[in-house]
C-alpha cells in the first residue's frame, strides 16, 4: 500500500495577506494612474451620494435646487472623512460616504406630523435641522464606543468563522440594491453590467498589452461608454412618451442637477439654521448608527484584506470607529440628511481593481470636495443614470461579500459547530431582514407598529439589516457554543489572529495602521 498523504501541506496554505495585490495600503502608483483611480473611486461614490438625496429630500418638502445643495453638502463632508478616516481612523483605503441605514429614521422624522402645516421650503430646512440634531446625538454612539475602548473589548472576541457571516452579508445582503436598480432602465444597466464583467475580466487575459489598463480602469471605461449611449437614447427620442418614470430612470437630462447646482458655494456648518433636538428622534437615530457601526466592522475588515494587509487590530478597529462617530457628527453639523458609514461599492472597487493604496482614496477624496465646491462640475457627474450605478454595485456589493469567505480559509469547515455558526446566521440574516421588509412593503409600516415611532425604528432598523442579523447571530454563537474546548480555538481560526491583538506587535501591522508623523503620542491607539 502506498503511504498515507495526510501529513502532506495543503496545496494551498492560509496566508495572513492577500497576495497578488498591485498596490497595498502603503506602496502608490505612479502620480498619473494614482489620479485617474482616485477618480474612478469618486465617480463609484456618486451612486449613493445622488441616490439618497434624490428620494429624501422631495419628501422633505425641497426642490431640484435644495437636492443639488444637499448632495454637495454630502459629497464635501464624505471627502473630510475620508481624509480623517484616512489620517487618523483605521487608515484603510475605505471611503466615508452616505448609509442606506440612516434613511428610515429620516423618514421617521419626514413624516412627523408637526411639519404638516409649513410650505415647501420652511419644512425642507425645518426637517432638515430636525434631522441634523438627532445626526449629533446619535453620534456619540460611536465617539464614546470607539474612543473609551469598549469596542476593542468586542472586537477581541472576533474571529475569522464569525466575521464570515457579517461581512459576506455586509455585500451580499444589499442584492436589492443590484440588478433590480438595473431593470429599471434594462437598455441602460444591462450593456453596462456585461461591458464590466467582459472589460475587467475577459479582455485582460486575451489583449495582453492592455492587461492592466481594462483591470484597473474598466470603470471608467464602460461608464463612459454607456453614458455615452444613453445620452444619444435620450437625444433620439427613445423616451418620448414613455412614463415619468422612466424618463426619470433613463433620461440623462432628467436630473434637474445640472441647472439648479451653484457654480461655486463652500458648504458649512448649520447653513441650513440651528438644529432642533427630540429625544424620541434621537434615541432612533442612535440605534441606526449602531447598526451602521456593525455593518462598517464587517466592511472595514473586508478592506483591510482585498488593500493586503495584515487583520485589523482590534484597537485599530475601535480607532476607527470613534473617527466615524465624528463622521457623523460632522454629517449632522453639516446637514447631509443622512449619517456616515463605510462605502461598500468602493471596497468592492478595490477588489476588482486590486489597488489598495491609501494614496488613491485620499485623491478620490481631493475630487469629492474638488467637485462639491465647483457645483455645475460635479452635477454632470451627478447626472449619470442611476441604473449605471446600479450595475457597479452587482459586481462591488459581490466583490466585499467574497472578501468574506476568504476567512473560512483559517477555520476548520470538517466541524458541524462551524457549519452552525456559518449556515444559521447566514440564512436568518437573509430571512429576517426579507419579513421585516416585504410586512413593510405590505402594510406601509414595520412588524412593530406602536404609537411611538421612534420606538418602531429602534426596533424595526437592526431587523432590516442582513449584516446586522447576521453578525450578531454570528458572535452570539462563536461565543458561547463550546468555547473553553482547547481544539474549538483552533476549529474557529483564533489562532490565527493571535499575533495581531496588538498592531505595535507585529511590523507589518505597525507600518499599514501606525500614524504618521509620531502623531501617536496625540492619538494613542485605545
Amino acid at each position: 500500500m502506498s503511504a498515507s498523504k495526510s501529513d502532506d501541506p495543503p496545496a494551498h496554505p492560509p496566508k495572513d495577506q492577500l497576495p497578488n495585490v498591485y498596490y497595498c495600503i502603503t506602496s502608490s502608483p505612479p502620480w498619473p494612474e494614482a489620479i485617474l483611480l482616485g477618480f474612478q473611486h469618486y465617480i463609484v461614490m456618486l451612486g449613493t451620494t445622488v441616490i439618497i438625496p434624490s428620494a429624501l429630500v422631495p419628501q422633505m418638502g425641497g426642490g431640484n435646487e435644495e437636492k443639488a445643495l444637499v448632495i454637495q453638502t454630502l459629497l464635501f463632508v464624505a471627502g473630510l472623512n475620508t481624509l480623517l478616516q484616512s489620517w487618523f481612523g483605521t487608515r484603510l483605503p475605505v471611503v466615508i460616504g452616505g448609509s442606506y441605514t440612516f434613511v428610515t429614521p429620516t423618514i421617521s422624522i419626514i413624516l412627523s406630523s408637526r411639519w404638516d402645516d409649513q410650505d415647501p421650503i420652511t419644512r425642507f430646512k425645518k426637517t432638515m435641522r430636525a434631522t441634523q440634531g438627532a445626526l449629533i446625538v446619535a453620534s456619540s454612539i460611536q465617539i464614546i464606543l470607539g474612543f473609551s475602548g469598549l469596542w476593542r473589548n468586542m472586537a477581541r472576541f472576533l474571529s475569522p468563522i464569525s466575521v464570515v457571516p457579517l461581512i459576506g452579508l455586509a455585500g451580499f445582503g444589499l442584492y436589492e440594491y443590484g440588478f433590480p436598480g438595473v431593470a429599471r432602465c434594462v437598455e441602460v444597466g444591462l450593456p453596462e453590467l456585461v461591458l464590466l464583467v467582459i472589460f475587467s475580466q475577459y479582455l485582460p487575459s486575451l489583449i495582453h498589452s492592455g492587461k492592466y489598463t481594462f483591470e484597473r480602469f474598466g470603470v471608467v471605461i464602460t461608464v463612459v461608454i454607456v453614458w455615452i449611449y444613453a445620452h444619444l437614447l435620450t437625444v433620439g427620442g427613445a423616451y418620448n412618451g414613455k412614463s415619468p418614470k422612466t424618463q426619470t430612470t433613463c433620461r440623462t437630462d432628467r436630473s434637474g442637477l445640472l441647472d439648479a447646482a451653484p457654480w461655486i458655494r463652500v458648504p458649512y456648518p448649520f447653513q441650513w439654521g440651528a438644529p432642533y433636538f427630540d429625544a424620541g428622534e434621537a434615541f432612533a437615530m442612535m440605534m441606526a448608527a449602531f447598526v451602521a457601526l456593525v455593518e462598517s466592522t464587517g466592511a472595514m475588515i473586508g478592506t483591510s484584506r482585498y488593500a493586503s494587509s495584515t487583520p485589523l487590530p482590534p484597537s485599530i478597529l475601535s480607532r476607527g470607529v470613534g473617527w466615524q462617530g465624528i463622521a457623523i457628527l460632522l454629517s449632522g453639523l453639516f446637514g447631509t440628511a443622512n449619517g456616515s458609514s463605510v462605502s461598500v461599492e468602493n471596497a468592492g472597487l478595490i477588489g476588482l481593481t486590486r489597488v489598495g493604496s491609501r494614496r488613491v482614496v485620499q485623491i478620490s477624496a481631493a475630487f469629492m470636495l474638488f467637485f462639491s465646491v465647483l457645483g455645475k462640475f460635479g452635477a454632470v457627474f451627478a447626472s449619470i443614470p442611476i441604473p449605471i450605478f446600479a450595475a457597479l454595485y452587482c459586481i462591488f456589493f459581490g466583490y466585499l461579500g467574497g472578501s468574506g469567505l476568504t476567512f473560512l480559509q483559517f477555520c476548520q469547515l470538517n466541524s458541524f459547530r462551524n457549519h452552525f455558526i456559518l449556515s444559521v446566521p447566514i440564512f436568518l440574516g437573509l430571512s429576517v431582514p426579507q419579513y421585516f421588509n416585504q410586512y413593510t412593503a405590505t402594510h406601509g409600516y414595520g412588524p412593530v407598529h406602536t404609537s411611538a415611532r421612534w420606538f418602531n425604528d429602534m426596533v424595526n432598523v437592526p431587523f432590516s439589516s442582513e449584516a446586522f442579523v447576521a453578525g450578531v447571530l454570528a458572535y452570539l454563537f462563536d461565543n458561547t457554543l463550546e468555547k473553553k474546548d482547547p481544539q474549538v480555538r483552533k476549529d474557529r481560526g483564533k489562532h490565527w489572529w493571535d499575533k495581531f491583538l496588538d498592531f505595535k506587535g507585529d511590523a507589518r501591522s505597525a507600518e499599514f495602521y501606525g500614524l504618521p508623523l509620531n502623531l501617536n503620542k496625540y492619538f494613542p491607539s485605545v
